[in-house]
């Protein structure tokens, strides 16, 4: 980006442009990713998210800029720093995230890059010819000679994730046309509705998410019942508390009301409850029996008339 002034204020008012639409922003890592690459990426997002790239002193200084009027955005702040661009957006974070980190490029190894990932030599025939059989030994892959070939006895780690790729690595790995590695956006950071967070969020499924709710209303029902202080969770607990407690007082005393006769009328007699139970059993399958029975003969009936009068 240049640095004139009519510049600056132009990357100023497109942020704040941007920082308006959109209420989501993905601040991503560039590193290795090549302009056609960003081109692709940008047309894959096209209508769904906007890419924009600068100086870290510039976007600080633009952030800075807009703070007055959007406080929130200083938590983005400490995550401007490295090769860092922002995607901003109003679709679904999973969705728009599965875009940016599915556009990636296989590379070579370069020697003195850090390997991303663990890079394996696999076994099988080179092609090589025989006379380059010391490379292989300095690097310490059994190998054996096959058809006048090279080959390689057994799959071999060449490279850590993590460590640096040496020369005789990066040397072996051109040679047998292996290029282990992929470059691509990485998400760092998402800021969304004024809140910033890690990317591993996106990956919590909604069912955890309402369990773990569900188990905070329980832990707050659970406080609100044990110090008598009322809340919308307790309520209908504390409601169904104090009707048992009504019962029990009226059990225990002369006092009587609509919910609690029953329950006396069958304390004082449960023989005739066991009776009328046995008796409620048998007479539930004689009246099923008797409506299909009933129903039919209806039927039966309307039938015979053929929808005519007697004189009709």
């Amino acid at each position: 980006m240049g640095g004139t002034r009519s510049e600056k204020e132009a990357y100023f008012e497109k942020l704040k442009s941007l920082i308006e639409t959109y209420p989501s922003i993905f601040v991503v890592q560039v590193d290795n990713v090549g302009s056609n690459q960003l081109h692709q990426i940008r047309v894959a997002l096209r209508g769904k998210g906007v890419v924009l790239m600068g100086k870290n002193t510039m976007v600080r200084r633009a952030l800075r800029v807009i703070l007055p009027d959007f406080p929130n955005f200083e938590k983005l702040l400490p995550h401007v720093k490295g090769n860092i661009g922002f995607v901003f957006t109003s679709g679904d974070l999973k969705d728009i995230r599965e875009i940016i980190v599915s556009n990636v490029v296989a590379a070579p190894a370069r020697p003195g890059a850090l390997a991303p990932t663990d890079v394996y030599v696999p076994a099988g025939n080179t092609g090589m010819e025989p006379g380059k059989t010391s490379f292989f030994q300095a690097l310490q892959i059994p190998t054996k000679i096959a058809r006048g070939t090279i080959e390689i006895v057994n799959d071999v780690k060449v490279l850590q994730a993590g460590s640096k790729v040496g020369t005789s690595e990066a040397t072996l790995l051109n040679m047998l046309n292996i290029s282990p590695f992929t470059y691509g956006m990485v998400v760092v950071q998402i800021y969304s509705d004024g809140n910033v967070f890690p990317p591993t969020i996106l990956d919590i499924e909604e069912k955890v998410l309402i369990d773990q709710f569900m188990a905070g209303i329980a832990t707050i029902t659970a406080i609100a019942l044990a110090t008598n202080f009322p809340t919308i969770s307790s309520v209908g607990h504390s409601l169904v508390n104090s009707y048992k407690n009504l019962i029990n007082i009226s059990l225990a005393t002369d006092y009587e009301f609509e919910g609690s006769a029953k329950i006396k009328e069958y304390l004082a007699n449960p023989e005739a409850f066991a009776a009328a139970a046995p008796a409620a059993a048998e007479a539930a399958p004689a009246a099923a029996e008797a409506a299909p029975a009933a129903a039919e003969e209806e039927k039966e009936e309307s039938d015979d008339d053929m929808g005519f009068g007697l004189f009709d």
